[in-house]
């Protein structure tokens, strides 16, 4: 039996976010067009995600451009076919959010977004993070998105 696509709390929402391998960030660039990418987001709290980038480029144009992003995940999609029905169909849980992007400068913040990074896509290899932070933290950029309204799940199954 189908069950209808429900809306799911916040709770349920953010555990998508940190199921997705990747999160669809999208932004406004300084000529009005959308802007979207999939990043490696890490989660802090209920309410901070993290990013690292490079110094420079199109992200974070247009980032200073207007800091409001939209977010987006799925961590499940299984296309189905229903025999009985005849019909092609797709069961997923997904999440969205609105925030707010800002570069983050403090020197202990961006070593705890960095960790968390490395925490959740590389945690075999910890024993090395010290030396990348000696080597490459003043050369790279974490941006830190503070949610803004609660964000949204909704799933089929």
């Amino acid at each position: 039996m189908r069950k209808a696509n429900r809306e799911k709390n916040e709770d349920w929402a953010l555990a998508v976010f940190d199921k997705a391998p990747y999160v669809t960030v999208s932004m406004i660039r300084p000529d009005g067009t959308p802007y979207g990418l999939p990043l490696s987001l890490v989660r802090d709290g209920n309410r901070t995600f993290y990013f690292h980038c490079a110094g420079e480029g199109e992200k974070l144009d247009c980032l200073r451009h207007s800091p409001t992003v939209s977010l987006s995940a799925v961590s499940k999609c299984t296309p189905i076919y229903e025999e009985e029905k005849k019909n092609f169909t797709e069961h997923y849980h997904s999440a969205i959010a609105i925030g707010r992007a800002e570069e983050v400068r403090n020197r202990e913040e961006k070593i705890k977004a960095l960790k968390l990074i490395c925490e959740r896509f590389l945690p075999k290899f910890m024993a090395h993070f010290n030396d990348a932070i000696a080597r490459s933290l003043d050369r790279t950029t974490i941006i830190k998105i503070a949610l803004t309204e609660a964000p949204v799940g909704k799933c089929k199954e």
